[in-house]
């Protein structure tokens, strides 16, 4: 019903009605521009944490499967070792050459065999002392983010609890007011809204200038929007000028 009346506005009125509903808008901005970045940098914040969280489970799983690599090859060593102890009892009994030298390639082999282990294991105690590094930084910097993010969701909390009412009021408000606007206009009210990152598709002559580009506007053309008989567009930016107070 609201649109149908619209209709009948004059063309004052419905300029009036747009430059209304951009004061609106801009109060609104004026609020989000008062939290600022922080809704961005929780975000970010919580990314962080997310990423840095599954480091260290990475890293926890990695050192872990290090352990179980020098507990196998331990076993290894010991199973080396065994042989070791057979196969030189054994030579004490072989009837030839041919079995002894049989016997010491073996014990050969498994002395290869635990300067394997050892090596591997070196290896492992080297990477667990890294990763163990690794991951005392990332658990210091997950506390400090931690720490950084309770402190920015709790600024944030602050500024919405602040202006939750207010933002409530204006949005009811500005859904008032485009009901009070025709289709036609508020489709391109939103559409000039949505090319410029201030959100200006309603501006005011701002000294002989648009108040959204600062171009200069011609005194003819400055007479025209002060009579507020037909929509203008500046010429350079194609925002609505208009000459209302406030």
């Amino acid at each position: 019903m609201a649109k149908s009346k619209a209709k009948e506005l004059s063309t004052e009125e419905k300029l009036k009605n747009l430059h209304d509903l951009q004061q609106i808008h801009n109060k609104i901005a004026e609020i989000n521009t008062l939290r600022g970045e922080l809704p961005m940098e929780v975000k970010d914040l919580e990314d962080e944490l997310e990423g840095l969280n599954k480091r260290v489970a990475n890293l926890d799983e990695e050192i872990a499967d290090l352990h179980g690599n020098i507990a196998d090859n331990n076993l290894a060593k010991e199973e080396a070792q065994a042989l070791i102890e057979r196969y030189t009892q054994q030579q004490n009994q072989v009837k030839n050459n041919r079995e002894y030298d049989a016997l010491t390639k073996e014990i050969e082999l498994q002395n290869l065999n635990i300067q394997l282990s050892d090596k591997k294991n070196k290896d492992a105690n080297s990477a667990i002392e890294s990763k163990n590094a690794y991951l005392e930084e990332s658990k210091q910097l997950l506390e400090t983010r931690t720490e950084d993010l309770e402190l920015k969701r709790e600024e944030l909390d602050k500024i919405m609890a602040e202006t939750a009412i207010e933002e409530e009021k204006l949005l009811k408000k500005a859904t008032r007011k485009e009901n009070a606007i025709e289709d036609r206009l508020l489709n391109a009210y939103n559409r000039i809204r949505k090319t410029y990152r201030n959100g200006l598709a309603v501006v005011s002559i701002e000294r002989e200038s648009c108040g959204g580009c600062f171009a200069k506007i011609p005194p003819q053309r400055q007479l025209e929007i002060r009579q507020r008989k037909r929509f203008i567009l500046c010429e350079h930016c194609g925002r609505v000028v208009v000459d209302f107070e406030g």
